[in-house]
């Protein structure tokens, strides 16, 4: 199998306080989080269980699968 490194779009909601992620490249995946290391452990598990369900890769698949975290955070500082 030929190693994909699957897309990761992360943003900050602040109306929230948490870390979102979505992707293009694996179906259904939506998820959130309140770090970016606590979101980045929830993806080592969603990302594979979705594309088994999604039958990107086999259910008896057997090796890594890579995926690249981008995030985004914006935030307004008041100066006084």
């Amino acid at each position: 199998m030929t190693q994909i490194t699957y897309q990761v779009e992360a943003f900050w909601d602040s109306e929230a306080d948490v870390w979102v992620a979505t992707s293009e490249d694996v179906p259904g995946l939506v998820t959130e989080a309140s770090t970016i290391e606590v979101l980045t452990e929830k993806l080592r598990v969603i990302i594979p269980e979705l594309l088994v369900l999604n039958h990107i890769v086999p259910a008896d698949y057997l090796g890594s699968i890579s995926f690249e975290l981008i995030s985004h955070r914006q935030e307004l500082i008041q100066v006084a």
